[in-house]
């Protein structure tokens, strides 16, 4: 490219850093992250890498704004901001599925909560095969406390990859409408007795909980981090990149100011999940969402300020 070309990527599992390590010119590269559709998705998470400089940032988001997106500033990370946060969300849904629901089991409650989709039925739109190249393409992904969503191999190794093959966690052979599939359903119950899991009923609830709270979790990390700059841009990411419900403000907003009970409750609900189910470190309660739950149940205790008298 001829100089003072920016060097863009599109691609949220490569490091930025890493790219530009490659070029004489690193600060000229950062990430351009579209989402797809991009013709249609009004979402640009534009990304800083550690050597991009301020003019290389400032364009980018000007060519954002140019071009009718609502652009977000991110840092690198793997995933960046949206991408990241919905990993856990993506790894709960699995594990429910081995523990004792069906596919729309999981996708009902987040639907009622007033998103599009749940995440199986998004991962049918997007491809199932993509993350699980991206799991064999990036094993350093998964820790030794990362309990590794073996069925989500298992469903692309048997060739259903969602809407492209007509046949994911639903069956789609009579259009793009996911329809439950028997096959699907006995597919997962034998996974799970071959696993020795003893399936139960789940409740909705419950469900809801372990889809939504580690991402929220992972939005307070990427705060802590500096990858996300402040609590709106992570909704602003929801809202136009994954379809969060405008009336719910976004994911942060959701947990802050509408679930029950706060920050202190999710912060409560987030260790009890994670001593229930140890499926990974994004149970973890984030060290910012500790801090501001501690603030805000300060806030709560507080005594009402007397009533000014006469």
């Amino acid at each position: 490219a001829k100089p003072g070309a920016l060097l863009c990527t599109n691609t949220s599992t490569l490091d930025i850093d890493k790219i530009a390590s490659a070029t004489s010119r690193p600060q000229d590269v950062c990430g351009t992250h579209f989402f797809s559709p991009a013709n249609i998705m009004p979402l640009l998470e534009n990304v800083r890498g550690s050597a991009s400089s301020g003019e290389t940032l400032a364009t980018v988001m000007a060519m954002g704004k140019k071009l009718g997106k609502k652009a977000v500033l991110a840092g690198n990370c793997f995933g960046f901001i949206g991408n990241r946060m919905i990993e856990g969300y993506c790894r709960e849904s699995y594990f429910l599925l081995e523990e004792g629901c069906v596919p729309r089991d999981v996708d009902a409650p987040v639907r009622a909560l007033g998103l599009a989709m749940g995440p199986l039925q998004m991962q049918d739109l997007a491809g199932i095969d993509i993350g699980y190249n991206i799991r064999k393409d990036q094993p350093d992904l998964y820790g030794p406390a990362d309990r590794y969503p073996l069925l989500a191999d298992r469903i692309a190794e048997a060739g259903r990859l969602g809407q492209k093959t007509k046949a994911g966690w639903y069956d789609y052979a009579a259009g793009r409408n996911p329809v439950d599939d028997p096959w699907v359903a006995d597919f997962i119950e034998k996974f799970s007795a071959e696993q020795g899991v003893t399936r139960r009923a789940i409740s909705a609830e419950e469900v809801l909980d372990r889809c939504m709270l580690p991402m929220v979790n992972e939005g307070f990390k990427c705060l802590e981090e500096g990858i996300a700059q402040r609590e709106s841009d992570i909704d602003i990411v929801f809202l136009y990149g994954y379809g969060f419900p405008r009336r719910l403000g976004g994911p942060m907003h959701w947990a802050r100011h509408i679930r029950e009970g706060g920050l202190p409750k999710l912060a409560a609900d987030l260790q009890r999940y994670g001593a229930e189910h140890p499926n990974g470190t994004y149970w973890t309660p984030s060290a910012l969402l500790l801090e501001e739950a501690a603030v805000a149940a300060e806030a709560e205790a507080a005594p009402e300020p007397a009533a000014a008298t006469a």
